[in-house]
């Protein structure tokens, strides 16, 4: 009996695989001529140079969908690709002196060699690597497609400006302040950029959330609150002594319009310089106006609001022709609503503690429903600034003339209606979301494909003229406007209508811009006269399983719907929305922290696979936990998995050569009762207990004296997704010519699978911890009870106090502890 040697067997089988195109889609061979195809995506890395134990995660839940799907007999899209632009590679460049495109590729080819030495199963004859001509072009492409339904447009704004990479980002790609590359603190500065206009689809990009049946609930939490809708009242506020200017303002509670004592504006606000002008205040507008300069975009969001000027004028409150105080502050932003607020600090907290730093009145126009008196601090019209809360709840209308007594959301409603018929006051609909900023003044990106003509303007790019190629002869220096700047025979062109000297744009795009599309050209990767033909894309779409980290809820997801939309749009492609279901997969960490070089906690795949082998290193990542939960990473785990599959080696070879033995009952019932209940694991991607079952049937066949042929080819199959390497040399030495990955899905008889006592898992906080044995007929309550009772399940709840109890019926228990 030979041993079981992963190093040599894992490669052999790679290479075949290889050879034999066995997971092209071109070479799958459909069980029958009615095969549905099933898209099965992982999000596309990043080349960095090495893949990390996340990456396996992913990649490895991934290849056990696409398996498993295959044997079901689905036609499988499996591919994978590099979203190769982007400020490291450029980083890279000029810390080594080296070309990006060099660097890039140079990272692409370890990470490719990792990849398959992983046994992961993609159709590589769909890569797709973004910096290159023949992607970027049609990214290009797309952009023109964009601009020629004015979706793309210039304009000069505030941007977020990291000094580091000196380059713009996005709000999405600025976090608590700093760059979410490099973690530098992040200023604003006025430059003309390029957006696209994301605001035209808010609202169907909102409403279609509910169309993602198969997203988790917290991603679609995050989408909606970055959307941000909202509806409320836009209303004209007189100036004094300026009778002719009025100041616009936008709420969502005009319930609270008699109780405004102030306003603020943003320092940005044309206004400002009107008001103050000659006066005695507007030294010190200008001095605050300069100082907001230096704070971010994320300061000013995140401020106390505390800080303000005022500018000597007033504003006339059209409820009830009141002068009140017009202020500046840095929490008040241009590009949310007017740049102007109504503050209302009786029943707005920021508004309340400005009030009391600056000694502002503070009128209260709601009173708590639920009590006889005001608190204290709302006593009267003109309340002492005593508490530290504003009351912001629903309640009872006061001094509000005649809207007194109205509950607040009639007044709501009643005052915003006769503000309307005053003429003075406009129901509105507004979004947080903001049009996407795709300008980068950084070389290592898509060019935009955008000429600027003395004569003509801006020209876009003629289509037969794409793609703008980046230059090779670029300078780096890490400094100062972007690369492409300085490369006059880049820069330098001829218009495209008039034929004049002209020059060309030299920002690059955002990168998200590239991985928005990619899924689409996966179906399509080698047409070189289209980003994708019409019949491919609508036979493939829309991506019926798509993987990857939650960090993307807001950036990658929410920009790919709204390509998505507008392609749909244009009616280029079959669906407005792009991913059918969704899987977040949680972190990877190591002695409970995100493994990290400067933590020192960094664990390297190539270590464990050349240690354990590659199937080891799958096994224990889909394993160790539920695929949604963060994995803690154990070195004991992955030895656990090593001798694991070192049984199941010793289990097969044991019964090569052998003469066929009579089958037994029992271990018939056991084998499809795990058929079972492994299938029905995968489908809800429950690959822990999966595995878990896996091995008491491993265990059952081991303690057997007769070893059941048919039940050891079983556990092979269902073994075949999660470790394909080993279970390939098991099945081929077996006898079997084909490869196993080629066989059908086995299926059980429902005859077998009868039981009288069922084997419950019991986990703890959603890790296996022990499994019981309770009878089939048992309630909820007695199956709970026995599983809090199990001593193995005790030392992980010690002390600890059970806040939730989940029962999965004849399946398993979790008990969530704290």
């Amino acid at each position: 009996m030979t041993e079981y040697h992963p190093a040599k067997i894992e490669p052999k089988w790679e290479k075949k695989w290889e050879e034999q195109k066995l997971y092209q889609i071109a070479t799958q061979q459909p069980r029958n001529t009615a095969t549905k195809k099933f898209y099965d995506l992982v999000m596309f890395p990043y080349p960095s140079g090495n893949l990390h134990m996340g990456h396996v995660r992913n990649y490895a839940i991934g290849d056990v969908i696409a398996r498993f799907k295959r044997m079901q007999g689905f036609s499988v899209l499996h591919p994978i690709g590099w979203d190769a632009f982007g400020l490291p590679a450029e980083n890279a460049a000029i810390k080594n002196k080296s070309h990006p495109a060099d660097w890039t590729a140079k990272c692409i080819n370890q990470m490719t060699k990792q990849l398959k030495r992983l046994g992961i199963s993609y159709d590589w004859s769909r890569e797709v690597t973004t910096c290159k001509e023949d992607y970027y072009k049609w990214t290009q492409w797309i952009f023109l497609k964009f601009l020629g339904k004015e979706l793309a447009y210039q304009k000069k704004a505030m941007v977020n400006w990291c000094p580091d990479c000196q380059t713009v980002l996005a709000n999405e790609q600025v976090k608590e302040g700093k760059c979410w590359r490099c973690d530098s603190p992040v200023y604003e500065k006025a430059l003309k950029q390029w957006f696209l206009k994301i605001t035209d689809y808010a609202q169907r990009l909102l409403s279609d959330i509910e169309k993602l049946s198969g997203w988790p609930e917290p991603v679609k939490i995050m989408q909606r609150n970055w959307i941000g809708k909202s509806r409320g009242v836009e209303i004209k506020f007189g100036v004094a002594p300026f009778s002719s200017q009025v100041l616009n303002i936008y709420t969502t509670r005009p319930d609270t319009l008699f109780g405004v004592t102030y306003m603020v504006l943003a320092p940005e606000h044309p206004m400002v310089d009107k008001l103050t002008k000659g006066t005695k205040y507007e030294k010190a507008v200008q001095a605050f106006k300069e100082k907001v300069k230096h704070e971010t975009l994320h300061e000013r969001e995140e401020s106390s609001g505390k800080e303000g000027v005022f500018t000597g004028a007033y504003a006339i409150n059209p409820a009830n022709n009141e002068e009140i105080p017009i202020w500046i502050s840095d929490y008040v932003l241009m590009e949310y609503g007017t740049g102007a607020v109504m503050a209302v600090p009786a029943h707005d907290q920021r508004d309340f503690e400005f009030a009391k730093t600056h000694n502002l009145p503070i009128k209260v126009v709601i009173k708590d429903g639920n009590r006889d008196a005001l608190p204290r601090a709302c006593r009267g019209v003109q309340s002492q600034v005593s508490d530290n809360k504003a009351f912001i709840d629903e309640g009872i209308m006061v001094n509000s003339a005649q809207f007194n007594g109205q509950p607040s959301p009639d007044g709501l409603k009643n005052i915003g209606d006769w503000l309307v018929k005053k003429g003075v006051g406009t129901w509105k609909t507004n979004y947080k979301l903001r049009d996407w900023l795709i300008s980068r003044q950084r070389y290592w990106g898509v060019p935009i494909p955008v000429i600027y003509c003395d004569k003509c303007g801006v020209v876009p790019v003629p289509e037969k003229d794409l793609p703008v190629k980046l230059p090779k002869n670029v300078r780096f220096t890490g400094k100062g406007s972007s690369p492409l700047a300085q490369v006059a025979e880049f820069v330098n062109t001829k218009c495209p209508k008039c034929r004049a000297s002209a020059k060309r744009e030299t920002d690059t795009m955002d990168t998200f811009i590239c991985s928005s599309w990619y899924y689409y050209r996966y179906t399509d990767a080698q047409n070189k006269t289209q980003a994708f033909a019409k019949e491919k894309v609508d036979h493939f779409m829309p991506v019926d399983q798509y993987i990857g980290g939650i960090e993307h809820a807001i950036l990658h997801l929410l920009y790919s719907r709204f390509f998505a939309k507008f392609l749909y749009d244009q009616k280029l492609v079959p669906t407005d929305e792009p991913f059918k279901n969704l899987l977040t997969q949680g972190m990877v960490i190591k002695d409970g922290a995100k493994m990290s070089k400067s933590k020192g906690n960094v664990v390297d795949p190539d270590d464990i696979i050349k240690k354990y082998g590659a199937d080891t290193a799958r096994l224990f990542i889909l394993f160790a936990a539920p695929p949604q939960k963060e994995l803690e990473w154990s070195d004991k785990g992955v030895e656990g998995c090593f001798r694991f599959l070192n049984r199941v080696w010793r289990l097969v070879t044991q019964i090569i050569n052998c003469k066929p033995q009579a089958t037994n009952p029992e271990l018939t019932k056991k084998t499809h009762q795990t058929i079972k209940a492994v299938t029905e694991d995968i489908e809800r991607f429950s690959f822990n207990t999966a595995i878990a079952k896996m091995m008491e049937l491993t265990n059952e066949l081991s303690r057997a004296n007769d070893k059941d042929p048919e039940a050891i080819k079983a556990l092979l199959i269902l073994l075949s997704p999660f470790a394909p390497h080993i279970t390939d040399e098991l099945w081929n030495k077996l006898g079997n010519k084909k490869s196993i990955h080629q066989e059908p899905w086995i299926s059980y008889d429902p005859a077998l699978i009868k039981e009288d006592e069922l084997t419950i898992v019991v986990q703890v906080n959603g890790r296996m911890r022990d499994t019981i044995k309770v009878s089939a007929t048992a309630e909820k309550n007695a199956v709970i009870c026995a599983a809090k009772a199990s001593e193995k399940v005790k030392n992980f709840t010690s002390g600890k106090q059970i806040v939730k109890e989940i029962y999965v019926p004849n399946k398993l228990v979790n008990l969530v502890v704290k």
